[in-house]
């Protein structure tokens, strides 16, 4: 029988290697979330992975999209965007450019998938949630802390009664991270 590897750690001197940040190959980042940090959006969170921060915010808006209307659900969708600073080095804002780059246009809709397919839409009724998702730093894993975030905001924002909207109870089918 053929022995299977760590395909992390090919050898053992892979293992004792640390990372940048001190940590091993098999460690994670240290991850901390702090829930709702913003006073207007229904969810939100701010999600720190080693030394990546993401503010991830849920707004629910009444309607759909024109594509959905008269369908009987409702809809979820994200937008990703970083801070010229979160980098090393500045980069401009891709809205100063005029139009979303492939990276940023492959994460919103990565982010928007991952959690949808956990909601149950139908339950949703007619309604939009809007996932914001801003790297404020950026360290490595700003896709799977976005999702995360999101994920956190998203529960929040459908679990508490919103004025002039029917509850969305039991939408959420299961918890999805990255």
């Amino acid at each position: 029988m053929r022995e299977i590897s760590d395909p992390v750690a090919s050898s053992p001197d892979d293992v004792s290697r640390a990372r940048g940040d001190g940590r091993g190959p098999t460690e994670l980042r240290p991850i901390r979330i702090e829930r709702s940090v913003l006073d207007y959006a229904e969810g939100s969170c701010l999600i720190t992975l080693g030394g990546t921060r993401v503010l991830c915010a849920a707004s629910v808006e009444p309607g759909v999209p024109s594509w959905l209307r008269g369908k009987g659900q409702g809809w979820i969708t994200a937008e990703y965007s970083m801070l010229p600073r979160a980098t090393h080095t500045r980069t401009s804002r891709e809205v100063t450019r005029g139009r979303l780059g492939g990276r940023t246009q492959e994460i919103q809709r990565l982010i928007g998938r991952s959690l949808r397919s956990v909601v149950d839409l139908t339950l949703l009724g007619d309604r939009t949630v809007w996932l914001d998702c801003d790297v404020l730093q950026a360290d490595g894993g700003t896709r799977t802390a976005s999702i995360t975030g999101a994920m956190v905001a998203l529960w929040d924002a459908l679990s508490r009664p919103l004025p002039g909207m029917p509850p969305a109870q039991g939408a959420i089918r299961e918890m999805v991270a990255a």
